[in-house]
């Protein structure tokens, strides 16, 4: 493993354990917020409700196991377990997000609920799930970085392989580069972009085939969701 995947990873778990809990804890949940946080959360909500879509309309969720890759405080893996997803593994490299996830499920889903929330990054994550799901992950990590996570997460999905990330387009870098002259005490994590053909070519090399995309675009968000099924 390179040590700016180190560095990064060590960035992104400090930022989240730390300041960044407080921040997207009410970006993800319903308190008050700014402009931009509120303009985030409709984005990240758009993406999530793009995903329990794709999961409802195979109609196949009480017989699917999930990794929720990256969870949160649970936006997506406490909505699937309502849903009745046969199981559910959800981790986060912070354990303040996962935590928060766990007593959100609690509240939520009660104490029997199918869902196990761990603190843990993507690269340790075991096991073998029927669809792995990594949403909003990958900004957080260059591209030679994010292949090999993706590969990983790739070695645990029996079936299907769900992945949002930043798409690197000429406007967006555009607006990346604006940004970078206005520093605040947001900008506490690097953001990566990623070409999306590279991420396809990743998923083709890991033995998977795109299945659908969908874009999702609002002020302050962007994010390409791709959808990727293993090729038998």
């Amino acid at each position: 493993m390179t040590s700016t995947v180190k560095n990064d990873k060590t960035i992104v778990k400090n930022y989240f354990n730390a300041k960044g809990f407080d921040r997207w804890r009410r970006i993800y949940g319903d308190g008050e917020v700014n402009k931009v946080q509120a303009d985030i959360r409709v984005g990240h909500q758009q993406t999530i409700d793009k995903v329990i879509g794709w999961l409802k309309a195979d109609q196949n969720l009480p017989m699917r196991s999930i990794c929720d890759a990256g969870c949160g405080v649970g936006s997506l893996s406490i909505p699937l377990a309502k849903l009745g997803a046969r199981s559910i593994y959800a981790s986060d490299i912070s354990e303040k997000m996962s935590g928060e996830a766990a007593e959100r499920a609690k509240v939520e889903l009660g104490e029997n609920a199918n869902v196990t929330f761990e603190a843990k990054d993507l690269e340790s994550i075991s096991g073998k799930y029927n669809t792995v799901i990594c949403i909003d992950v990958l900004i957080h990590y260059p591209t030679e970085d994010a292949a090999k996570m993706i590969a990983h997460l790739a070695s645990l999905s029996e079936d299907r392989l769900i992945l949002s990330f930043a798409p690197k387009t000429f406007f967006l870098t555009i607006l990346k580069k604006i940004g970078e002259f206005f520093p605040g005490p947001s900008k506490t994590t690097r953001a990566y972009q990623h070409k999306e053909l590279d991420i396809r070519n990743i998923l083709i090399d890991n033995g998977f085939a795109i299945e659908r995309t969908e874009m999702t675009s609002t002020s302050f968000y962007y994010s390409r969701l791709i959808e990727a099924a293993r090729l038998r």
